[in-house]
């Protein structure tokens, strides 16, 4: 007793937050997380009590707040209610019954309706998509909606502008949304804006932070989608952003750091589709739907592929995209590529992988030898032993360019193409778009692409990364423990 009046106030007063703040982690913490993210954030906290905490509070839930998700679930209602229009087209004969089940569980967890006759072509140069989409713009006739991660007004973006304002001179409407968080901390935000101002578009940041306004949900909780609609018509959608190559970042210049990048134009029914996760992201940010949007247009496209949207995110009850690529690794019978930039699995994308290659499948993982970000650079680098003792092949795409493609082919008829990378983020925390398509047209369309990277990269032996410095170990190990704080 004497020991405990001894001691000033302030170091009992510690005693009792710390104690009180490690009890109450281990009552917080767990319910309904990963294993690996419940144990990452105990570890923090009992670590570093204090700051843990505050951290924990400041990005702990990976939910949207509370107005947002009742937002949502009228959004998902919405959804739904376009199902029955959305599912159009011819379907192509004799597919399988995996095949049928995985669109049942898209369908299930959110997903469009599967439709067919849809045209679906890859666009690999940067330049050239970017010229393909203002090309598209100009065509438009009611409307166009743009939905972009980061959207620049800047040198190589110059002529996508030019199209928006082309189209708005003659009087039709141009909805743009951008992620607010991606577009404050890079070059030529205000000149963007104000762009948009000028042209006379209606625009809204997607998730937004501000405090003063109302504005606020978990910090980095981003709307990671990219989306081209014009007049119901034709679509785009894909991994690259509306930004010159380089991001326009002084540190990306000095390293010479290009991005290589894909997106897809889709014309058919699919459209529909797309438009409409558009549609109830405008809703999420506008709380009000634009009129005069027929989802029930639905022409026969250029091709007859059958394809499905997959939107995933914090405001769906499941993570719908890592589901999704599930699915297709363990329907894989002989044959999985994967091109991700950020590769940061869980246990059960690992598991999947792992267990893939054991059956006897080839698995190729085209990843960048550079990284832009220094954390999921070096928790992607984690898992490359793992990888490699299983048997699959890490192919390493050359510096200075950052490899931002996303997409699974498995066998010779099924491929997915979107935003979504295969990391935690992307399942978890980030708004994302896939597309699901059958056809060996389409397929082949990806082996070419698939073969561009092969021919440029360099395969990762065990051999040598083996030979990799504890340093290097460390930091890799480091980072992978803080990719699972979700």
């Amino acid at each position: 007793m004497d020991v405990i009046l001894a001691t000033p106030w302030w170091i009992l007063v510690l005693t009792v937050i710390d104690i009180t703040i490690r009890i109450g982690a281990i009552i917080v913490i767990p319910p309904n997380r990963r294993p690996t993210a419940g144990m990452a954030w105990m570890l923090a906290v009992f670590f570093f009590p204090i700051a843990g905490a505050l951290l924990f509070l400041l990005i702990g839930n990976p939910r949207l707040p509370r107005h947002r998700r009742r937002r949502q679930e009228q959004i998902n209602r919405y959804i739904h209610a376009a199902r029955d229009q959305l599912e159009r087209g011819s379907l192509r004969p004799n597919e399988p019954a995996w095949f049928t089940s995985l669109v049942r569980m898209n369908r299930e967890l959110g997903a469009m309706p599967l439709t067919g006759d849809n045209g679906v072509r890859l666009i690999s140069d940067y330049q050239g998509s970017l010229a393909e989409m203002a090309a598209a713009i100009r065509e438009a006739r009611e409307y166009v909606h743009v939905e972009f991660f980061i959207f620049k007004s800047d040198d190589s973006t110059d002529d996508f502008f030019r199209a928006l304002e082309e189209v708005r001179a003659r009087g039709i409407p141009v909805r743009v949304l951008l992620d607010h968080w991606a577009n404050l901390v890079k070059p030529f935000h205000r000149r963007t804006l104000k762009r948009l101002d000028a042209m006379g578009a209606e625009w809204r940041f997607a998730l937004p932070i501000r405090p003063l306004k109302g504005q606020w949900q978990r910090p980095d909780l981003r709307n990671h989608r990219k989306i081209v609609v014009v007049d119901g018509d034709v679509a785009f959608l894909g991994s690259q952003n509306i930004t010159d190559r380089s991001y326009n970042l002084k540190a990306n210049i000095r390293r010479g750091l290009q991005w290589v990048d894909v997106m897809v134009r889709l014309d058919g029914p699919i459209v529909s589709s797309v438009n409409a996760v558009f549609l109830s992201d405008w809703y999420s940010e506008a709380d009000s739907l634009p009129e005069g949007i027929d989802l029930k247009r639905m022409d026969a496209g250029t091709g007859d592929l059958d394809c499905q949207v997959v939107p995933s995110g914090p405001g769906f009850e499941f993570e719908n995209n890592l589901r999704l690529f599930l699915g297709l690794l363990y329907a894989a019978q002989r044959k999985i590529i994967m091109i991700s930039p950020y590769f940061v699995p869980d246990e059960a994308l690992l598991l999947a992988i792992t267990a893939a290659t054991k059956r006897g499948v080839h698995v190729e993982l085209f990843v960048s030898e550079e990284g832009d970000q220094a954390v999921v650079y070096h928790a992607q680098r984690s898992y490359y032993e793992a990888l490699l003792r299983a048997g699959v092949q890490i192919r390493l795409y050359p510096k200075p360019y950052i490899l931002h493609t996303k997409g699974l082919t498995i066998d010779d008829e099924i491929a997915v193409i979107g935003s979504s990378n295969m990391d935690m983020r992307s399942f978890g925390l980030n708004l994302e778009i896939s597309l699901l398509v059958r056809g060996e047209e389409f397929v082949q369309q990806m082996r070419q692409l698939e073969a561009q990277y092969r021919e440029l990269s360099r395969e990762l032996t065990l051999e040598e990364w083996l030979q990799q410095p504890l340093r290097s170990t460390v930091l890799d190990n480091l980072a992978r423990l803080t990719s699972a704080l979700q």
